[in-house]
């Protein structure tokens, strides 16, 4: 679809949530028509140089829209296109960034603006907070899955083969713009992707939510612009809830990782884009809910409620069939792992969760019942 014409006249929509972190809070601005708004970006420094870093996929449908916008607050607005897709989430793609940074004259004053989904904003995050010891940036996420997550809070980085998102650096934009609009051209399979990031704020945070995506799934998959406006603005509540109170995941904030632990082991076991992120995760929350009843935390028919809904969003709920032995060292190589051993965000309720970890045995038995 060409994004061209669908530049708007008129004033944007615009709902604003807040993350809270003192001289370092910023706005995340959620609507329509943001991206041709020059007030949405009004939290951006201004300089003579202005960055806009995007993918081979977004930059021909949104990067001239945005630098058309962009042109009052820098006298120079350049760009810099990456490779698409998480299997160049690498040192090789990131040295790009710094490559056309330093070939365009960037200076410590330059803005970068990460114009795509999760991969362009973690990677353009951790260019901005390492290039010159840090330079700001604005997180203008064009997925659903970025929306509602990766481009909120701060955490940026690259993966490595032996684990995701392992190299990186806790690094705050100065403002995060959601324009709901570009998900017209979101594929259908990236916006289900999306819908596991929308579904796990429920089970770990808020029951009243899961009731409500339970309700409109549907509208949601139909890209309905009301439901799409209350699951970001939501999600994003939650979130900046979290990261407010524990920015650098000393407790708290961990609990956003629901799915998280086996969900980068199918990433990594599998080779980065076999399985988009979403997927992995949505998948991952099965078996962490699962795991949650098989610990006789959650009730079987919790688990089975949220294995229902992922499979009702699209989203796989069969995991890849390493091995026992296999999915324990991948595991293991997760962030949240304490000298060896795996430590998992399960749910003791609808609403809540709680982290501790699980005997092997156990975990393979969740493993072997979900891989027959």
């Amino acid at each position: 679809m060409n994004a061209g014409s669908a530049a708007r006249a008129a004033p944007s929509s615009r709902q604003t949530v807040t993350i809270d972190l003192g001289d370092r809070s910023y706005p995340i601005h959620i609507g329509s028509g943001l991206i041709d708004d020059p007030g949405s970006f009004a939290a951006a420094p201004s300089s003579s140089l202005g960055v806009i870093v995007s993918n081979t996929t977004v930059a021909p449908l949104y990067a001239e829209r945005l630098a058309r916008t962009l042109r009052g607050r820098h006298r120079r607005v350049e760009l810099i296109v990456l490779p698409d897709g998480e299997a160049h989430k690498d040192w090789q793609t990131l040295n790009q960034i710094f490559d056309g940074l330093l070939t365009l004259g960037a200076d410590r004053k330059t803005v970068l603006y990460a114009l795509g989904g999760g991969v362009v904003g973690d990677m353009t995050g951790y260019a901005a907070a390492s290039y010159m010891r840090g330079v700001p940036f604005v997180q203008v996420p064009t997925t659903l899955l970025a929306q509602v997550d990766s481009s909120v809070g701060g955490k940026t980085g690259i993966n490595h083969p032996l684990g995701k998102n392992m190299i990186g650096a806790f690094y705050q934009p100065a403002a995060v713009v959601a324009d709901l609009d570009v998900l017209a051209t979101l594929p259908p399979r990236e916006l289900r992707a999306g819908l596991a990031e929308v579904i796990k704020y429920g089970p770990i945070a808020d029951a009243g939510f899961l009731g409500w995506v339970e309700a409109n799934v549907d509208a949601l998959l139909a890209r309905d612009a009301a439901a799409l406006a209350h699951a970001v603005r939501r999600s994003c509540e939650i979130k900046a809830e979290v990261v407010g109170a524990d920015e650098r995941e000393a407790g708290l904030r961990a609990i956003l990782n629901f799915g998280h632990t086996f969900g980068h082991a199918i990433e990594a076991g599998l080779g980065y884009g076999e399985w988009l992120h979403g997927e992995a995760v949505g998948c991952g929350m099965v078996l962490a809910a699962a795991l949650s009843a098989r610990l006789g935390l959650l009730p079987p028919a919790d688990a089975g409620r949220i294995a229902a809904l992922v499979q009702r969003a699209g989203l796989p709920v069969r995991p890849p069939a390493f091995g026992t032995a296999r999915w324990l060292e991948l595991m293991r190589l997760d962030k949240k792992a304490e000298a060896g051993e795996i430590r998992f965000v399960l749910l003791d309720a609808p609403g809540h969760a709680v982290m501790r970890p699980a005997p092997d045995a156990l975990v393979g038995e969740v493993l072997d019942a979900h891989c027959a």
